[in-house]
């Protein structure tokens, strides 16, 4: 479980810094679509970081009870 909760910390921390990175120009991080505004860089990014930091939430929260 620990390898999990660690990985899924990595994978939320990566996403805020892409997130971040879309931010600022939203091309670097979208460039496969044809519209690239920020709003998409907050839905992709923004969902991605809250659902891995919640995967790590839980994660870790089982591991303290095993």
């Amino acid at each position: 479980m620990q390898l999990l909760s660690d990985l899924s910390a990595a994978v939320a921390l990566l996403s805020l810094i892409f997130l971040a990175v879309g931010l600022y120009k939203p091309w670097i991080m979208l460039w496969w679509e044809d519209t690239q505004n920020r709003r998409k860089i907050v839905k992709v990014y923004g969902f991605a970081s809250v659902f891995f930091y919640v995967l790590h939430l839980i994660f870790s929260r089982i591991e303290m009870l095993l």
